[in-house]
């Protein structure tokens, strides 16, 4: 065998030997190098628990340079990394852990900024744990299966919201129901939306009331799946579609041909979307995201008052103040003086009408943000506090105390 022979036969088995070694690397990795640029990746549903992992990776001069791993839940809201932060979440507290779950999500991006690959992770066990990370107790295979997901999809870029929780909510009832749009925006995108109803009279909201059963529009209305089911399908394609106009009309009351398997009426849902949308996130507040409700136990003069408050990322968003007709079927006290019936300035010589001092009362909460924080002038209940507010509204507060004792 010539020597000339024999240095080709060699530096050949050197270039198979090399691109062997190679082929093990991730999908764009070749010599530690990514397209520079935004990776995102989600999970396809929300789990039992109600919530829905995320990944954002960030890639600079062709390496990984940040990794955030967030959760979006199902009822919309806070994500799970400011939840966390905000010891609403409680992993050490409620479940015992070594460290809070947004401190253990930042080890695991770490780890990810560190390895530069996704794969370079083993588990040992079936729900995705692992000795590979110290201090990280939780289970951190979706993290990680996202994350290579995202790297192999190619970058996306930022979506067109801010991040953060929205809300928006109905001015008024519609067959005791008030409709609102809850939604979770992460890296731009719409992750979650929740379409729900609050009852005038309290109870369970729509969501659970139909979950349970107790709303039985397939058995009593002919309806072609129950309520919440359908409401799904509606949050489904505003996640789908990333926008709330992105929606037509087949009639006045709100019917789409366009989602599959959806027969009740969706306007409620994608105008509320689109004005929470508007409205911009919201501020994170002490409170623990949900409805509180609170009314009087008996009726005095025709009404009995109730105080409905939806919060969201900590924050009160939404109040309703509003009295509740003794007769059946009788229209409540907010629609009674919308419509000029209860007359409180043509009959009484108020400075305003009833609903319109309402709803000044209901600003001053959502401002203040705390039900305590009114002085009365009087052992009616009046107050100095609210400007263009004469009746009194101690009624208001101590109803609003009531239905948030357990929100903190």
């Amino acid at each position: 065998m010539s020597k000339k022979f024999l240095v080709v036969a060699l530096s050949l088995m050197l270039i198979l030997s090399l691109a062997g070694c190679g082929s093990n690397q991730p999908v764009g990795a070749e010599e530690g190098k990514y397209e520079d640029g935004i990776y995102f990746a989600q999970e396809d549903g929300f789990s039992d628990s109600g919530w829905k992992y995320v990944v954002t990776i960030e890639v600079k001069d062709g390496k990984i340079v940040s990794a955030d791993w967030n959760g979006a839940n199902k009822a919309g809201g806070s994500d799970k990394d400011t939840l966390s932060a905000s010891g609403k979440y409680g992993l050490v507290a409620k479940g015992g852990a070594q460290a809070e779950w947004h401190e253990q999500a930042a080890k695991a991006e770490a780890y990810l900024v560190e390895t530069q690959d996704p794969t370079k992770i083993t588990y040992k066990d079936d729900e995705g744990h692992t000795d590979d990370i110290a201090g990280v107790s939780i289970h951190v295979v979706e993290f990680f299966d996202l994350a290579e997901k995202a790297l192999a999809n190619g970058p996306v870029g930022k979506g067109q919201y801010k991040d953060g929780a929205y809300y928006s909510e109905q001015d008024a009832y519609t067959k005791d129901y008030k409709y609102s749009a809850s939604l979770t925006v992460i890296n731009g995108n719409i992750v979650a939306a929740d379409w729900n109803g609050v009852n005038i009279n309290g109870g369970k909201d729509k969501d659970t009331l139909s979950a349970d059963g107790e709303y039985p529009i397939v058995e009593n209305g002919g309806a072609q799946a129950p309520w919440h089911e359908q409401a799904e399908k509606a949050e489904a394609y505003l996640l789908e579609t990333q926008d709330p106009t992105k929606i037509s009309y087949k009639d006045d009351a709100g019917h789409t041909d366009d989602i599959a398997g959806v027969s009740i009426h969706v306007i409620e849902f994608f105008e509320q979307a689109e004005k929470a949308l508007a409205n911009g996130p919201i501020a994170e507040g002490p409170y623990k995201d949900g409805f509180y409700y609170a009314q009087q136990d008996a009726f005095e003069k025709g009404f009995k008052y109730m105080a409905h408050i939806a919060v969201k990322n900590g924050t009160i968003v939404a109040v309703d103040f509003d009295g509740i007709a003794e007769v059946d079927g009788d229209p409540d006290k907010d629609t009674l003086s919308k419509s000029g019936e209860y007359g409180l300035v043509a009959k009484g010589g108020a400075q305003a009408e009833w609903h319109e001092q309402a709803m000044k009362a209901e600003a001053y909460l959502v401002e203040t943000q705390d039900p305590t924080k009114i002085t009365y002038k009087d052992d009616e209940g009046h107050t100095d506090d609210i400007a263009g507010v004469s009746i009194h509204v101690v009624e208001f507060f101590d109803l609003a105390q009531e239905a948030l004792k357990d929100a903190k």
